[in-house]
């Protein structure tokens, strides 16, 4: 598989620098040109619709070149590292990229608890207990970019299945987004969806579902757009998406009485703590079993590579990372428990690392 490292001057999180750019705001990096091209002049609706795992290779594997993704595909870019939801969508809320941010994947280490914590959801990412606060608003807060483009008198609006306006589905998702850009006021909209995420990891990249998944959601972004008017609409992913093989972690213990604790982040990208005097041991074993699937850096190894962001780094980042990130550059994923998973993402490799931007102005 083709390895594909972020490209943080081209990429998700420059996207919403452009957004704030265009809003007049300062943004804390640098802004997509592609982005910067489209957002051109003063239109009453400028519309971003994530789609939550819909990579570059997935448009282009499933949808016709004749279909209307395709027909307004400006260009690919760059994910996030990891390739995955926590660290890119809030990428996309935020314009920081994830060693500013500090949020990183699934689950992330936070010294204040001694645990490994969902981001989104408090919980304990070992043993699902729910806590009494959100480790990640706790700790590691960001100010999201709707509330900094609220305060120049845009009506910013997110919309999302779990949010706010709760819609249920992709097409009531729309009818929302219809609703809001018919008001006279001028809107700002993110709307995030959490296809064709779900089903990849359920069925995998290829079938049939999933074609027909996409031509579906295909189709309603085509009707929603033909509805506006004075708008700009995007449509993007956070990752892509491969198939993947499975391994339990617990099937090794040569590695698992290396570790402190069990890893944090992602399946594809492991945070490893590693227990004092045995980094030599656990580096050897660790690449004796995944060499040729996995690249084991070290914590100064990874920040040096800066792959999870130029710019300073958040003062808790170095604290919440382990003494080695395993970073998937195969078709493997490492679980802490059994997984049924046949799709999976966080890895390095190009249809992960790959995302579209379409763009439709009306």
């Amino acid at each position: 598989m083709n390895i594909k490292y972020p490209d943080y001057k081209n990429s998700i999180a420059n996207l919403a620098c452009s957004v704030l750019k265009y809003y007049g705001i300062e943004p804390p990096n640098p802004t997509l040109p592609q982005a910067d091209r489209l957002l051109n002049r003063p239109y009453k609706n400028v519309v971003i619709i994530l789609l939550d795992g819909m990579g570059a290779s997935s448009v282009e594997k499933h949808l016709s070149p004749k279909g209307f993704f395709r027909k307004h595909f400006i260009t690919k870019y760059s994910s996030t590292f990891p390739s995955t939801t926590v660290a890119a969508t809030t990428a996309m809320d935020s314009g920081l990229f994830p060693n500013q941010s500090a949020w990183l994947g699934w689950t992330g280490y936070f010294e204040e608890l001694d645990r490994n914590i969902v981001y989104f959801f408090g919980t304990d990412g070992d043993t699902g207990e729910q806590l009494d606060i959100n480790a990640a608003w706790t700790y590691v807060p960001y100010e999201n970019i709707r509330d900094r483009i609220s305060k120049t008198g845009v009506t910013a609006h997110y919309l999302a299945k779990f949010w706010g306006e709760c819609p249920q589905t992709y097409s009531e998702l729309c009818g929302n987004i219809k609703r809001h850009c018919l008001e006279p006021n001028r809107n700002y909209i993110y709307a995030y969806w959490d296809e064709p995420d779900c089903t990849m990891h359920k069925s995998g990249v290829d079938g049939e579902e999933i074609k027909k998944l996409l031509m579906d959601m295909e189709k309603t972004t085509e009707q929603l757009a033909a509805d506006l008017d004075d708008t700009l609409l995007i449509v993007t992913a956070d990752h892509g998406h491969i198939n993947i093989k499975n391994n339990l972690l617990t099937d090794y213990p040569d590695l698992t009485e290396c570790l402190v604790r069990m890893p944090s982040m992602e399946p594809r990208a492991l945070n490893l703590f590693v227990k004092d005097g045995m980094k030599d041991r656990f580096k050897s074993a660790f690449n004796e079993h995944f060499g040729d699937e996995f690249i084991l850096l070290t914590k100064e190894e990874l920040l040096q590579k800066q792959l999870l962001g130029s710019g300073q780094n958040h003062p808790k980042l170095e604290r919440m990372l382990g003494d080695f990130l395993a970073i998937a550059i195969g078709d493997m994923q490492i679980v802490n428990s059994e997984s049924r998973f046949k799709g999976s993402h966080a890895g390095l490799t190009e249809d992960e690392m790959t995302i579209p931007l379409i763009a439709i102005s009306k």
